[in-house]
């Protein structure tokens, strides 16, 4: 739940192409399932009062074929959208700048920037994205889409068992959410 000053904003994870099935329901349907997720919430779920307060944020994992164009690169949310599953998206984000700086700054002060160099850019960076990405969907569509398309009950995926018997496991996954397939430092010189 995020507090946006004069309301909060709050998720529902629905599968997709499902928003049409909510609304058929009605929009009673939709505050009683809201209140019973979180029965804290009961007493506010008539602020919902039409479908426009309910906004439908539409997910999709992709990327562009070229990060560049001459004189533009594009990096972060504008090269490759991600999915909010496990909030890296900000991280890849701050890894491309990281990237284009360590790349760039150096011809900004010599020669100028060439095609090329925007694309070793992408070139540096195009793994990693990719990486996490497929992570995103493997985790979308074995964990969570499991939750949500499921009426039958569920298991704990083989990884999360074996994690829960040999504990240093979870550092495994916790460097990909936390540093990502490729870490980036700051090597760019400083400005003279």
């Amino acid at each position: 739940m995020l507090n946006r000053g004069d309301y909060w904003q709050c998720g529902f994870v629905i599968p997709k192409g499902g928003f049409d099935q909510i609304q058929a329901c009605g929009l009673a349907s939709f505050r009683e399932e809201v209140a019973r997720l979180a029965p804290y919430l009961r007493e506010r779920t008539d602020e919902l009062k039409e479908w426009s307060d309910v906004k439908l944020l539409t997910v999709s994992v992709d990327r562009l074929r070229a990060w560049h164009r001459p004189g533009v690169l594009c990096i972060g949310d504008a090269a490759h959208a991600m999915s909010p599953v496990g909030g890296v998206g900000i991280n890849l984000a701050v890894q491309d700048a990281v990237a284009a700086a360590n790349i760039l700054a150096p011809r900004f002060l010599g020669a100028g920037v060439s095609e090329n160099d925007l694309h070793a850019v992408q070139r540096r960076r195009e793994f990693p994205t990719r990486a996490t990405q497929a992570m995103q969907v493997f985790i979308q569509d074995r964990v969570i889409g499991r939750v949500l398309g499921g009426t039958r009950t569920l298991s704990t995926p083989l990884l999360l068992r074996l994690a829960a018997r040999m504990p240093f496991l979870t550092r495994v996954p916790a460097r990909l959410i936390g540093l990502g397939f490729r870490p980036e430092h700051v090597r760019a010189p400083a400005a003279a």
